[in-house]
């Protein structure tokens, strides 16, 4: 988002093609083979019995770290000389292929303070992967830097890793990209960073651009995949597709829609094919996980992603309440329940406006706690409670705010898409003399002009929102429809149903 340096590429990529691989430029450093160019055609694996709900889950870092690799291994070269598809270049890898390549030379490791062990909430990533021997000698981090607690929207500055004394160049600073100078002597870059499932959540961005820095560098990428928090189910993604001509930024630089029910390495699969990138890609996968699969079925911790997403409740209402950072009500930051609730001092009581919304059916019910609550039939797997909170963090910092708290009851019926747009357009129904749009600026975006745009992704919700709220409501399953990505996707998942 806005004029933020990203080194040689721009912050959208569409319609292009990097540049080719240096396969073999004299005084460039060797890239190992960590994987052969013979592998055989296959489909990504099933994990079968272990991929059952309640099974042991390990991430892309576990194997590694243990040096288990095995079969799963799925390596794509997209747009290099074997010139075939992803279904065909989904390869069998041999333990010792990955060893010779990934504990041996010199890598980069793009990663934070949330990227840590399944089996063990508390190792780091990167600890896990130095102690196995695997020679580090660059970090590289995202937006918030690698303690991931940076402000949001915060340019970061280079930093040494307390952890591993490696150097770390920030990848949300002075450029986006690793420069082509740190990887010339680079065997290449290992990416590790969780992920939670919004278009507009920044990480995927920056796996993007590190994509191309890859490709254009002729260095490999593995990508040790995490699991999508809030579920790989494709029927449950949710657009808009994102515009990228006229709203593509570092909250998006391809067309996916804003709940892309992906993991990283899926995606990642998917940018390479799209763009035409010449880049050697390995998906080192995760184990024991289907795509109905959210967080709490791994029985495994949340580790917060970053400072306002603390727990998987907040990355599944994150697609719905983040719509509102391009407003005058808070999302909840500086409160212990941020991307939950959502208020403002001027708000009226839920049921002076939430069940009086035209365009949409919304009823109160007396829960047996005897606090009341509000549900629509036309917005399933949720209810929405009155809320009162604090923040500590703008707008409305050190005020007191009302509004009305988001509770799942159903997340695979929930859609936070559809939830977000339809409570924006009931408030600014009817508060038409205190909401306001405003900007937000972040060092990607040093105005914040356009930040609505940005984050649902198309130009002409918010005209309709503002002049009859209420056919928006009834046309959301038309704009927010997202049939075609699911076909689209498909040829690129790594994990079965």
């Amino acid at each position: 988002m806005g004029s933020m340096t990203s080194g040689s590429g721009s912050e959208t990529r569409e319609g292009t093609s990097a540049r080719k691989s240096a396969l073999a430029r004299p005084g460039t450093s060797p890239r190992p083979d960590i994987s052969p160019r013979g592998a055989a055609p296959r489909k990504p694996s099933d994990p079968g019995a272990s991929g059952r709900p309640g099974a042991q889950i390990r991430f892309g870092v576990d194997a590694v770290a243990a040096r288990t690799l095995g079969d799963a291994v799925i390596t794509d070269r997209l747009g290099s000389e074997t010139g075939i598809g992803p279904d065909a270049v989904a390869g069998a890898e041999t333990d010792a292929d990955i060893r010779d390549g990934l504990y041996r030379g010199s890598w980069g490791m793009v990663t934070n303070d949330a990227a840590r062990c399944a089996e063990n909430a508390e190792l780091l990533s990167r600890k896990a992967l130095v102690d196995a021997g695997v020679p580090l000698t660059q970090l590289f981090s995202p937006e918030h830097g690698i303690s991931r607690y940076g402000a949001d929207g915060k340019a970061m500055d280079d930093d040494t890793d307390p952890v591993t004394g490696l150097p770390v160049c920030s990848l949300y600073g002075k450029t986006m990209r690793p420069p082509a100078e740190m990887l010339e002597p680079l065997s290449g870059v290992i990416f590790d960073i969780p992920d939670v499932g919004s278009r507009f959540y920044t990480y995927i961005w920056t796996l993007s651009h590190v994509m191309e820095a890859c490709a254009e560098a002729g260095r490999p990428l593995v990508v040790l995949d995490r699991v999508n928090p809030v579920g790989g189910d494709l029927c449950a993604a949710e657009g808009p597709v994102l515009d990228v001509a006229n709203c593509g930024s570092f909250l998006g630089r391809a067309p996916i829609p804003v709940r892309h029910s992906l993991t990283a390495g899926e995606l990642a699969r998917w940018l390479a094919a799209h763009w035409n990138l010449e880049l050697d890609l390995i998906v080192v996968p995760v184990e024991g996980w289907r795509r109905t699969m959210h967080w709490p079925e791994t029985g495994l911790p949340f580790v917060p992603t970053s400072p306002a997403m603390p727990s998987y409740e907040s990355a599944l209402c994150y697609p719905a309440t983040c719509l509102f950072e391009a407003t005058n009500l808070s999302a909840g930051r500086g409160t212990d329940m941020p991307f939950q609730q959502i208020g403002a001092p001027w708000l009226k009581l839920p049921e002076q406006w939430l069940a009086q919304t035209k365009g949409i059916s919304i009823h109160k019910e007396t829960l047996p706690d005897g606090e009341d609550a509000w549900l629509s039939d036309q917005l399933p797997g949720v209810r929405f409670r009155e809320a009162r909170f604090t923040p500590e963090d703008v707008p409305w910092k050190g005020e007191a705010c009302r509004g009305i708290r988001l509770e799942v009851t159903d997340p695979a019926a929930f859609r936070p898409v559809r939830t977000g747009l339809a409570l924006l357009t009931a408030i600014r129904q009817h508060h038409p003399e205190s909401f306001r749009w405003k900007t937000y600026p972040t060092a990607a975006n040093p105005t914040g002009e356009g930040h609505f745009e940005r984050l649902i992704g198309v130009t002409d919700i918010r005209p309709i929102l503002e002049e009859d709220p209420a056919t928006l409501l009834r046309s959301l399953s038309g704009c927010l429809d997202a049939s075609a990505w699911q076909k689209e996707a498909e040829p690129f998942l790594c994990y079965p149903k």
